[in-house]
């Protein structure tokens, strides 16, 4: 019955269950008290009020003394049975089965049928169920000064615990029903509110990164004046020459990469205008980091790794590019790329010797901005950015992305999966 079962939504508010109990507490007292002194019917009336007492201190148990707003699964399940207890004792010492009050004996599992578990309903249902069947043989007669001559034929008086049982099953089943798609919907709704706000970011940071680009248009341009002035004052000098003459290839890659972000963000990188293989995508996108970091990169893959062409996407790159680069920023020589790739998924394993992810944010991965609160990894005040661009834009294109702590190293770990139905052209 998977079909029911959405458990993030099963719970109960409590101040609205607390005022429906409220109602069922007033209308037993009402009913009870008329009956006895109105209609002089004759049972136990001290024992009634007793059995109604218990319900009105179950209730003020949980508007004064149970603190949380909502009830889980559990609780709920808790407090129904004692409602279903209590109604059946009600019932029991009036009248059982022929009392017509019985019909409130459905309220509890029905109420609970589009808010709970379907666990958790099928056993007040089948609670419910126990309850009217006792109550169909076991019960305290209610005479009255007008049922001396008053006649139920035994096909009728069976057909009262037979059809509340046909509609016990019927309302929780419909009420189940409706719960469920309802439940569905907050799902859904939830689910867009998340993309709509991931995507807020990504618009805001694409604003942040354009202004970014102006700004640093002119210090850059400063740079490659100063780097070609100083190519012609050390032309004779080879070493120092070769330094400044990867100085101001440097800016020239700086400069078009902001020229990208500043005219056209989704401009792809020139090995991007072919497709190409995972392996060679890794390989390129390594060779770049090369070029500019003095850390060491090894990069391990399958000899017979898949050789298929992936589809040219600009997201896949950058989104990889922020992972790699996220280890080259934190590990402190060395950082591990493992690509296995088969005919069923291709899975991609970024791992560095650096300190790890601090305690505190592994369980927050892949929101912006992230904050350690450990004072010993103040270093790491821009971890969240980088991942988040990375997580978000990988998993735009259907990869499943797990980070942790190395178990082999006892740096990061970015686990990035695919299925390659999704990835490859088929």
């Amino acid at each position: 019955m998977k079909f029911f079962e959405t458990s993030k939504y099963h719970f109960f508010k409590k101040s609205t269950y607390i005022s429906l109990r409220w109602i069922g507490i007033i209308g037993q007292l009402i009913s009870v008290n008329f009956v006895y002194f109105f209609l002089n019917f004759t049972f136990d009336f001290i024992i009634c009020n007793l059995v109604i007492l218990l319900g009105i201190l179950s209730n003020l148990f949980l508007y004064f003394i149970y603190k949380k707003t909502q009830l889980s699964d559990r609780s709920a399940f808790i407090f129904l049975v004692i409602d279903i207890l209590q109604l059946g004792a009600l019932l029991y010492l009036t009248g059982g089965v022929t009392n017509p009050f019985v019909i409130f004996l459905l309220i509890p599992s029905i109420f609970s049928s589009s808010n709970l578990s379907f666990r958790t309903n099928s056993m007040l249902v089948s609670l419910t169920i126990v309850v009217i069947l006792i109550l169909t043989f076991y019960y305290l007669d209610l005479p009255s000064p007008i049922s001396e001559h008053f006649h139920v034929s035994p096909y009728y008086f069976y057909a009262i615990p037979i059809s509340l049982i046909i509609a016990l099953i019927f309302l929780n089943y419909l009420a189940m029903s409706f719960g469920t798609q309802s439940r569905l919907r907050r799902e859904a709704l939830a689910k867009m509110e998340e993309v709509m706000a991931t995507e807020h970011e990504l618009l805001s940071l694409g604003g942040q990164a354009a202004a970014a680009a102006h700004s640093l248009g002119t210090p850059l341009s400063t740079i490659k004046i100063i780097a070609h002035d100083l190519e012609k004052q050390f032309k004779d000098q080879d070493d120092i020459k070769k330094d400044i003459e990867l100085l101001s290839s440097q800016v020239e890659r700086c400069n078009e990469i902001l020229r990208r972000l500043t005219l056209n963000p989704v401009e792809e990188d020139e090995f991007i205008d072919k497709d190409l293989s995972m392996k060679d995508y890794l390989s390129e996108i390594i060779s770049s980091f090369k070029e500019i970091s003095s850390k060491k990169f090894i990069f391990n893959f399958d000899q017979f790794s898949n050789a298929k062409k992936i589809t040219k996407s600009i997201e896949i790159v950058y989104g990889l590019r922020n992972f790699i680069g996220n280890a080259n920023k934190f590990s402190n020589e060395t950082i591990y790329i493992n690509l296995k790739s088969d005919s069923e998924t291709t899975e991609i394993t970024i791992e560095d010797d650096g300190n790890g992810y601090p305690k505190d944010v592994l369980s927050k991965i892949g929101e912006p901005y992230l904050r350690t609160k450990d004072p010993a990894e103040k270093s790491k005040a821009g971890l969240g950015l980088g991942l988040f661009i990375g997580k978000t834009l990988l998993e735009k294109n259907f990869a499943s992305i797990n980070c942790r702590n190395s178990k082999t190293r006892r740096g990061a770990e970015v686990n990035i999966k695919w299925n390659n139905k999704d990835l490859f052209y088929i």
